[in-house]
This record gives C-alpha cells, sequence and structure tokens, in this order.
C-alpha cells in the first residue's frame, strides 16, 4: 500500500490536433476526499476514463494503488469502485438482487451485501423494486454496488447531479462519512463549487486539458492573498491612520475600506492599526480579514475572472 492511492503522471491523451490531457499530474492522497473540477470541456471526464482504464494515453502513466495501470491492470482496478453518472440497474429486480449480481461476479462473501446496503442506509429499500426508487435512492444502490468490493479508490463522476435538495444534502453527508467508515479514498468530479468546497479535503483544477493546481483546499485559499475590509468613521481620519501606519494598497468607498497589502496583512499590524484607528477617535464597525472563497480562485486560476483588488 501507498500513501497515495491514485497518480496520475505526464498523462497525454490527444484525439488527432487536439490535446485533451496534456501532461496532467495528479497525486490523490490516501483517506482523502478530493474534489475534481474544471470548467465544461477541461478534460475531467477524459481524466477519470484514463484513471479507470478506459481510455488508454498516448505517454504517462496510472497509479492505482502503488500498482502501474497499463502492466498491472487487474490488480490496479481490483482496489477501485465507480459511480459514473446514473448507475445502470436492472429495474425489474431488487435492490438486494441488483447488488448480488455484483457481489457473484466479485466472488464476494453474501454478507457484503448488507454491509453495502447498511453504508448508504438502503436496507428498508432493498427488497422493493429498483423501478420503484427515486433517482436519489438509485445514487445510493450504485454507490452500495461499488462498495461491494470494498475499494481503496472511490471514483464519483457528479454523485449529486440531478438530485433535489434533500437528495443533494443526504448525499454530501453520506460521502463526508465514507472514509472514516470504509477506509475508502473519494475522487470526484463536480461542476459545483459549493459542494467541493464543504466536501473536499484535496482539490484538483483542470482547465484545457493542464492541471492548473493540484494539493489540500487550504493551499488553494492561499493562492489568493487576504484583504483586510474595515469600516471606520469619521473616514477621513481614518484613511489618514491606515496610510500612516503604513498600509500601501488601501481602496476606499465612503467609509468602507478594502487593504490588499498581502505584507501588512499580519495579526500584529492588524491589532496595531485596530489600536490607531481606536487612539485617533475612530469608531471602527468592521474589522475583518477576508479570505478568497473557491469560486474566487477557481475563476482566477482558470482565466475566468479578474483577480480581486
Amino acid at each position: 500500500m501507498t500513501d497515495t492511492v491514485l497518480s496520475l503522471q505526464g498523462v497525454t491523451l490527444r484525439y488527432g490536433k487536439l490535446t485533451a490531457l496534456d501532461a496532467v499530474d495528479l497525486a490523490i492522497p490516501a483517506g482523502a476526499i478530493y474534489g475534481f473540477l474544471g470548467p465544461n470541456g477541461a478534460g475531467k471526464t477524459t481524466a477519470i476514463r484514463c484513471a479507470m482504464g478506459l481510455l488508454t494515453p498516448q505517454s504517462g502513466r496510472v497509479l492505482i494503488d502503488g500498482h502501474d495501470l497499463r502492466q498491472s491492470r487487474r490488480k490496479a482496478l481490483a482496489s477501485v469502485g465507480a459511480v459514473i453518472e446514473t448507475p445502470a440497474l436492472f429495474p425489474n429486480l431488487t435492490g438486494r438482487e441488483n447488488l448480488d449480481i455484483t457481489r457473484r461476479m466479485l466472488d464476494a462473501p453474501p454478507a457484503l451485501i448488507d454491509r453495502a446496503l447498511e453504508l448508504v442506509d438502503m436496507r428498508d429499500a432493498a427488497d422493493r423494486r429498483v423501478g420503484q426508487y427515486s433517482l436519489g435512492m438509485k445514487q445510493r444502490m450504485g454507490l452500495a454496488r461499488a462498495l461491494l468490493a470494498e475499494p481503496r479508490l472511490l471514483i464519483l463522476d457528479e454523485p449529486t447531479n440531478g438530485l433535489d435538495p434533500a437528495g443533494i444534502r443526504d448525499m454530501r453527508a453520506l460521502i463526508r462519512a465514507l472514509p472514516e467508515r470504509t477506509g475508502a479514498t473519494i475522487f470526484m468530479s463536480s461542476h459545483l463549487l459549493s459542494e467541493v468546497e464543504q466536501l473536499a479535503s484535496h482539490v484538483g483544477l483542470l482547465q484545457q486539458g493542464r492541471v492548473v493546481f493540484d494539493g489540500t483546499l487550504a493551499a488553494l485559499s492561499e493562492q489568493q492573498a487576504p484583504r483586510l475590509l474595515v469600516t471606520a468613521t469619521p473616514a477621513d481620519t481614518a484613511h489618514e491612520v491606515m496610510t500612516a501606519s503604513g498600509f500601501a494598497g488601501v481602496i476606499r468607498d465612503k467609509d468602507q475600506f478594502t487593504l490588499t497589502d498581502p505584507e501588512a496583512i499580519t495579526a500584529e499590524r492588524v491589532a496595531a492599526l485596530n489600536a490607531a484607528l481606536h487612539a485617533a477617535g475612530c469608531q471602527v464597525s468592521q474589522l475583518t480579514l477576508d479570505r478568497a472563497d473557491l469560486e474566487t480562485t477557481f475563476m482566477t486560476l482558470t482565466g475566468h475572472g479578474e483577480a480581486r483588488t
């Protein structure tokens, strides 16, 4: 076993003159919930298909749990479970019967069916025909099927796509709990930035087939310099104090100020500024350190928005 469950190393895939993936490097650490993001057409689905052995890149390699996918395909994929798009289930069979078909193919013990059903909270509906299931129930049953192999790596492609708000909430809670409950590492693609921000410990950003970021969610936040938001009156006096305190990037809008000097925004400097404002007779109603949310950082790194000023 390795600390990196899934690794894409220099993966390049071309369709004629079109380069779908351009020397893609990704490293998904064990125990992580890894959010894979990118605009439509960025190459996310292509990368996932390469990771599952459904597409063969012209160069580079894919390692799953330390096994090279090209050289040891069976060993590599033995530790993978996946839910891609809407699960294909037999509607005339019960959920349990659907799972039993997969269990027999895997030559897995029958007890794993009840374990998988328990993990996705579907035991009460297991003996109903799948044709009677809601979309959310089908998604859960597809997830249960993927868990039958007790995978080290669980690949989820848009796991909340098409679900209603309650279904999205329930699926998020389920995904969040899976690494601790099963030991699986989650590699999930999504176009919902808020979803990834709530769930992921690590993030990969893909733009035009190239990786623009691969790391922890905290490290992604640090890609944007923090800014200090201040509301103080009298505004003219507050402005003078900020300038005298050595803050270079002061943007003023009436009595609201945005300080964008990253080297000056430290805990000590902010505390000193607050004291100086009060000493000058200013009333300070806001003093907030603002960090970029995932959407702002994503738009900046993928070239779809301006960096904050």
